[in-house]
């Protein structure tokens, strides 16, 4: 057994099991501190124990609909308030259908969509619960992220068929009033708890780059992690400078770091699909082997995200190649 520090020990497997205790800060803070080599093996040692250490999920994301967003959150160019992206109307049905089914042509085997919206109203809702459907159909898995949920409207997904639900943490609760102010980190655990009463599974995660210290980053970990239960499903995301947003000069997260927290994350949520998300397109083969070995098992597979570009299909093909990796 490693000793983490003296008042922090864990086992190979390195997490609690479901229910029975919390990670606090500090022990998550203690996992970054490991010396990588440590970190990597521990991380391994738990993705192996839950999952095929060679197959990636590769989910296909589209925006549904684009821009004019009312919330403030600093990193993003849907907001109405920086002018970033161009507001553009709710896609038709079929046209969704039609990236779908491209989607499933070259291998991706979840299909998400976002909207830009502080919440659907019950209208653009009606209409998002037929895309569900038709995607369904297809015989894809799922995933919306719409915003903040009202009373009912996540029964009203799960009766469509909604596999997953996104609405990431961002960060921690603590940072989160410095990245968003039209909202509270206690509203989005308010809507997690209405999609998980729903029956419908959890996808959450958050965002590096945005400013924070490693500190935020690791309550950011501990928070998704004591989730009861945790996200099937935990995004990390490498931010994305956009021009004209609030953050388009914040320095970059070092490459290590990064893969620091992708370990953790892996070790704290042993049974989520952990995945390598926005900010791909800018990390190197190498980088990318790296965070798969610290437990990534799932992506984005397709050339564009929300709003910027991903790493391409091509290039995933080319690396799993690389590296004997099949998808899941």
């Amino acid at each position: 057994m490693n000793t983490i520090s003296p008042a922090v020990s864990l086992t190979p497997a390195a997490a609690f099991p479901a229910g029975t205790a919390k990670w606090t800060v500090s022990q998550v803070e203690a996992l970054y501190q490991l010396p990588l080599m440590d970190l990597l093996f521990r991380a391994q040692q738990v993705h192996r124990e839950h999952f095929d250490p060679n197959a990636v999920q590769r989910s296909a994301l589209i925006s549904i609909k684009t821009g004019g967003c009312p919330e403030d959150c600093n990193y993003c160019s849907q907001s109405a308030r920086y002018k970033s992206t161009e507001r553009e109307a709710l896609m038709q049905i079929e046209d969704v259908l039609s990236a779908a089914r491209e989607a499933k042509a070259k291998g991706a085997t979840r299909f998400c969509m976002g909207a830009a919206w502080r919440g659907p109203k019950e209208k653009e809702l009606e209409v998002v619960t037929q895309m569900i459907r038709e995607v369904k159909s297809l015989g894809m898995e799922t995933c919306v992220t719409l915003g903040m949920l009202k009373d009912g409207q996540a029964d009203k997904l799960k009766d469509a068929g909604l596999d997953y639900y996104n609405h990431n943490l961002d960060t921690d609760s603590e940072y989160y009033d410095k990245v968003i102010t039209t909202h509270k980190h206690s509203d989005r655990i308010d809507t997690i708890a209405q999609v998980r009463q729903a029956g419908i599974k959890v996808c959450s995660g958050g965002i590096l780059g945005l400013g924070e210290s490693r500190r935020n980053r690791a309550a950011m970990v501990a928070q998704l992690a004591n989730l009861n239960p945790p996200p099937e499903s935990v995004p990390i995301n490498n931010l994305v400078a956009i021009p004209g947003t609030p953050l388009a000069a914040t320095e970059k997260v070092d490459s290590f770091e990064f893969v620091r927290t992708i370990a953790a994350a892996r070790i704290t949520m042993p049974t989520s699909f952990v995945r390598l998300s926005a900010g791909r397109e800018a990390m190197s083969d190498e980088m990318q082997a790296m965070c798969f070995f610290a437990g990534a098992n799932s992506i984005f597979y397709c050339d564009k995200l929300l709003t910027t570009s991903n790493a391409g299909t091509s290039r995933d093909l080319e690396l799993f190649d690389k590296l004997g990796l099949r998808p899941i």
